[in-house]
């Protein structure tokens, strides 16, 4: 059906109508697309699988897309979609500035686009980005570190994400202000060094090349700070192999992935941030089908939080689940 069609026929049948009011408002005639910056990840996975499991709870019709890291394959991805008259974007951005003109390619359709996981430019056309909340997350994080560590200098392996990438950059920056912030108050100044900085493309097999790396020319390194829990994981196992464990450390800025708090619950691993991504996807895929149906509030917020957490083994319970697929 072409879409203005679509569109009167949402805007003036009876059935749809009626539709628009019942409990399931969303099953008739709603189409969406999830295109997801990159799956190689465990995190990236469920992203994409809850936004699917989500949509299709709400009746609609599902389009999926894997960019692999790369701007221009995404951007054809969501230019498919869009020929494939989909109502409703879900995007996780492959760069934060790259797919601006897409979204606008997507708005002068008629399409509403929800960003979820990673930012986006402003001048991008979209309702809301739905995220964790890196800043606070970080924070809580730079704070139990030093409850945990003490007075001691701190001697930081930082492993991060993607050069370029502003939710990394936002997650190791509010690990260290939350770091610098608790060590002038309990002790009068900032005490830490970062004796090494690596990237890890988000992956274990990053991390742990990209701690190998650090190891070899740092062996004084006390604290490793990961922008997620992919990368600790892998830099763990550099970690273990140097026989270092005892020494270091671990604390990743944000996921909560199940093999991360598995380790925390044995006290192997330090602590993590709260990045559900079932939270995540879940948020964005109803927030962007209220969108379409005129369903949210005039001034909507431009950023939508999941809360903020430090996963540690005093509350790890709450949040641990074996059977999670993350």
């Amino acid at each position: 059906m072409p879409r203005m069609n679509k569109v009167w026929s949402w805007a003036f049948g009876a059935g749809a109508l009626l539709a628009l009011c019942a409990p399931s408002a969303f099953a008739a005639d709603c189409k969406v697309g999830i295109s997801i910056k990159q799956l190689d990840a465990p995190y990236f996975a469920e992203l994409m699988e809850a936004a699917k499991k989500e949509a299709k709870a709400k009746g609609c019709e599902v389009l999926t897309a894997d960019a692999q890291g790369k701007v221009m394959k995404q951007i054809s991805d969501i230019e498919d979609m869009l020929s494939r008259n989909i109502d409703l974007l879900v995007m996780d951005p492959a760069g934060p500035d790259g797919l601006v003109q897409v979204t606008r390619e997507a708005a002068s359709d008629g399409v509403k686009t929800v960003v979820v996981d990673s930012s986006i430019n402003k001048a991008a056309k979209y309702v809301t980005v739905v995220q964790s909340n890196n800043k606070k997350n970080g924070e809580l994080v730079g704070r139990w570190i030093v409850n945990k560590m003490g007075d001691k200098p701190l001697r930081i392996a930082l492993i991060s994400g993607a050069k370029g990438n502003p939710v990394g950059r936002v997650r190791r920056e509010s690990v260290l202000s939350g770091i610098a912030q608790a060590q002038k108050e309990k002790y009068g100044k900032k005490n830490y060094t970062i004796v090494g900085h690596g990237w890890g493309n988000w992956t274990q097999q990053g991390g742990l090349n990209a701690m190998e790396d650090i190891l070899t020319a740092n062996k004084n390194v006390n604290l490793l700070v990961s922008e997620n829990d992919s990368m600790a994981l892998g830099a763990r196992r550099a970690i273990k192999a140097q026989g270092l464990t005892d020494q270091i450390t671990i604390a990743a800025a944000a996921d909560g992935q199940k093999q991360a708090l598995q380790l925390i619950k044995e006290g192997k691993y330090g602590v993590t941030g709260l990045n559900a991504p079932d939270l995540i996807a879940k948020k964005g895929v109803d927030i962007g089908l209220k969108a379409i149906h005129g369903q949210l509030p005039k001034n909507f917020p431009k950023t939508s939080y999941t809360p903020p957490v430090a996963i540690t083994k005093s509350n790890v319970d709450k949040y641990y689940n074996p059977n999670s697929a993350f």
